[in-house]
Parts: structure tokens; sequence; C-alpha cells
């Protein structure tokens, strides 16, 4: 192509809060390919200094409507971890049902009312109402349906949860819910393996896209790593230090974006469900496992666009995970325990877990009071933008011929494959004073 077009989208749809693109090309010459963020800083972290140790899970999960259990679970470990906090097999057990929830909840939205109208070519959810796929949306709202509900079961709340506090639960769920709770989720395989087939059958709508880059989230030798686990890098292996977790996440900022970027081995890396699925899918349960057998996804896949299809897999995992979950609870007797005593003191703790979007940390410093005196979180979009403008620019150039419109939604599909919560991660702004 030697005619000249731009692509200027500015705040991008189908994603939570505000990213632009933006891509001018000259005589069939890029001269500008750039991913941008443009959402205000939101200062949480600011916020928490001041706050005593068991304030800061209630605010830290007003950070996302979405991920609001995972911001509470990363919350907990890391004010846990700074008091020296044990907690009991039980509360570990019913925080990992909790984080399943979460993860179901925020999969199935992406990829039935965020990513699906992409493959079936309509520009939202909304049009499939009225076409021959009312049935998949039908299905896709029950499992969204089930996904809540759980994450009202476990947490108090469907979001913003409640029962989740420093040391256990405020209440936990009686036998009779378990049971039924684990009822609905066998009975919802059949619906999950219905929504399997039909993304198959558009799965062609795809893109064939790759570039090799570094993907990281925490392993287990034990399980899935969603609650707990190491850091680990398909590039460099583990790294253990937790506490000295900047070292590999190395936050950094651009010009162009309110949102902090990050690097590790190379100039970015990619966290999610993709990458979680290139370091642990041995862990994964045997029906997720072929779940992604029907898509010949396998580790170590570079296709970006790939992440939404590991994200059913994920999804499949979760439903059988949580099954045996519950099994163990019930084997050993669910009952009420009060919160582990907490003994104030000053210290540093940081908490890591596996989000919908990938790595979330918490780190707080809290003084002999127990009050917060610094705080910091790295959000996973916040690890993603650098990875997403590097894609970009690797892809343009093979997708140049094509029409402009064209061009504007396989980028827009790119940047959605990542599920961004933008709103969760802007963290800096430049300010001038003059």
């Amino acid at each position: 192509m030697t005619k000249d077009f731009s692509v200027h989208v500015e705040h991008l749809t189908r994603v939570e809060g505000h990213g632009n693109i933006t891509l001018d090309v000259k005589n069939g010459t890029i001269e500008k390919i750039q991913w941008s963020v443009v959402e205000a800083p939101r200062f949480f972290e600011a916020m928490l200094r001041g706050q005593q140790y068991n304030e800061l899970r209630a605010i830290t999960s007003r950070i996302c409507g979405i991920c609001s259990i995972g911001h509470s679970l990363a919350s907990l470990k890391a004010t846990e971890d700074a008091l020296n906090v044990s907690i009991s097999e039980q509360t570990q057990l019913l925080r990992r049902l909790a984080i399943h929830a979460e993860n179901m909840q925020s999969h199935i939205l992406h990829i039935g009312y965020l990513a699906a109208p992409d493959f079936l070519g309509v520009g939202s959810v909304f049009p499939l109402l009225a076409s021959k796929h009312k049935e998949t949306v039908l299905k896709i709202v029950k499992l969204h349906r089930l996904a809540n509900e759980m994450s009202d079961l476990i947490c108090g709340r469907t979001i913003h949860p409640i029962r989740l506090v420093v040391g256990g639960f405020s209440m936990v769920p009686t036998k009779k819910q378990l049971l039924t709770l684990q009822k609905r989720l066998k009975e919802s395989k059949p619906v999950v393996h219905d929504v399997a087939k039909i993304l198959l059958s558009v799965a062609d709508a795809i893109p064939q896209f790759t570039r090799e880059t570094e993907y990281i989230a925490l392993s287990s030798d034990d399980e899935y790593a969603l609650y707990e686990g190491v850091l680990n890098s398909t590039d460099t292996g583990r790294f253990h230090e937790y506490h000295n977790y900047q070292l590999l996440t190395n936050e950094y900022v651009v010009p162009q974006s309110t949102a902090k970027y990050t690097k590790h081995n190379r100039a970015s890396y990619m966290v999610g469900a993709l990458a979680r699925f290139n370091l642990n899918s041995k862990q994964l349960h045997p029906w997720a496992q072929d779940v992604a057998k029907m898509f010949n996804l396998k580790p170590i896949n570079y296709n970006p666009f790939m992440n939404t299809i590991a994200q059913l897999v994920e999804f499949a995992h979760s439903i059988d995970d949580s099954i045996q979950l519950i099994d163990t609870l019930l084997d050993r007797g669910i009952k009420e325990e009060k919160p582990t005593k907490v003994v104030v003191k000053s210290g540093r703790g940081v908490g890591l877990v596996e989000v919908p979007r990938g790595l979330l940390i918490h780190d707080y410093t809290l003084n002999s009071k127990g009050y917060c005196i610094k705080a910091n979180c790295i959000i996973p979009t916040n690890q993603n933008h650098a990875n997403i403008q590097q894609d970009m620019e690797k892809l343009v150039p093979e997708i140049i011929n094509k029409t402009p419109k064209e061009i504007e939604l396989i980028l827009e599909m790119l940047v959605r494959a990542y599920d961004p919560c933008i709103s969760c991660s802007t963290h800096y702004l430049d300010v001038t004073f003059k």
C-alpha cells in the first residue's frame, strides 16, 4: 500500500477504562504506532497511607469492580505477611474457591460479551440477541450468573466482598449451600462444552499472529497456581524472593500513558491466562486440558489473541477444581471459626495472587500501631502495556495491505484479547507546574 492513511481509535470500546490507538502511515511507511492510556490516576496507594491494617482490604477491593476479590486476597496476604498472621486450612480452601469464582466471573464476561462479537462479526453482544446466536448468549448469561452467585455465597457479595477479613472469614457457607453449589457446577459442564464448540466453529476469526515474548505468572509444585505460588518466567525460571519482586517487574513511565509500564528480561512481558497456561498447563484438570486440545492450544503459544481461548480453558479448570475443593471442605467438615487473632506490630508484607488479567502484587509497610505508612500495588494491565505496544509494532507491517477499517478492527481485537482493566492500571501523572 502506498497511499497515506491513519487509524485513530479514541477510547477503545469493549474494554474497562479508556485507551487509545494511533497509527499514521505515509507512502506505505509507518510513521507512528502507539498504544496509550489516557485514564486519570486514582491514587489508591496514597489513600492507603494512614489507614489501619484492617481497613486496607476494604479500600483496595474498590480498585476494581471485576477483580475486587483478587484485590482483597492480595491485600489480605500482604497484611498477614506484614503481621506474621497464619490462616487455617479451611480459610485457605475457601479463599481458593473465591478466586475461582472471580476468574469464572471475569473470564466468561470477556469471552461472551467483549470478545465473541469480534468473532461473530458484530459491534456488540446486543445484535446477537436478535440473531441465530440468541441461545449462545443465554448460555453465556447462565454461566456468568453461576459465577456471580458463587462469589456471593463465598464472599458475601457478588463484588466488593465483605466476608474476607484479616486472618480468615467473618462468615462461612453451610454444608447445604456448598452441596448446592457443587451440584450446579457439575450441571454447568455441558453448557461450557456447548460454548466451547460454538467458539471452535468461529475460531477462524482469531488472527494467526505470533510474536515471541516472555511470560510471567505464579507457579506451584502442588497445583495450577492462582492463590499460592512463586514468581516464574518462561525466560529465566522461578524467582523465589517475592519481597524483591521489583527486580522482576521493573516499573517505568512513558510520556504517552498515565499508567506505568514494566519489563523484565526483554523489552516487555505478558501476564494473564495465556501466561499461566504457558507456564503451568500440565497442572490443569484433565477436562480443561481437553478443552485446550479442541483449539490445538499448546505451550508455549506466542499468539496473544489466544488469550481468550486460554481464559475458556481456565474456566473449565476452575469448575473442576472448585468441585474438588468443595469435596475437600466437606470431607474435613465445614465449621464456623474465628479469624486468627492479630498481634499488631510494625513490618512489611507482600501479597501475590493471580487474578483474571494476570499477576497482582500488593506491598504494605505498617508502623508499630498497625497503620499503613507505605503502599505499592502492581496491577496486571500495567504489566501488559509494553507487550501490547510491542505486538502492535510487529503486527502492523504484517497487515499493512489490508484496508484501514480492517487494520483498525484487528488492532482493537489485539487490545481486547489482553482483556485490559485500564482504570486499575493508572498510577502515574506527569504534572508540569509553570
